[in-house]
């Protein structure tokens, strides 16, 4: 592993849902939060299976057992979401 993988390793120590956008907390404080439409899973998810989001992986992933999704933290930082951003109606 280089010193910039080492450098871009992000881990999460919380991870919650509001409605339709999840959000994590970085180890180093910052708090980023998507909408869950940017994943097919997630925006086809009920709001009960949205809620069971967990930290796996020592913080470097989310996973819903229920939806069979994971995320990495690192994906998510650096944007790179499935789908595009929905269009305001």
């Amino acid at each position: 592993m280089s010193s910039l993988d080492i450098e871009r390793e992000y881990h999460a120590i919380r991870a919650w849902v509001e409605g339709q956008m999840v959000f994590i907390e970085l180890s180093d404080g910052r708090q980023i939060g998507f909408p869950t439409a940017r994943f097919r899973r997630l925006r086809e998810a009920s709001a009960a299976q949205l809620g069971e989001v967990a930290l796996r992986l020592d913080g470097t992933a989310l996973r819903w057992e229920s939806i069979d999704e994971d995320l990495t933290v690192r994906g998510i930082v650096e944007g790179h979401f499935q789908l595009p951003l929905p269009r305001a109606a």
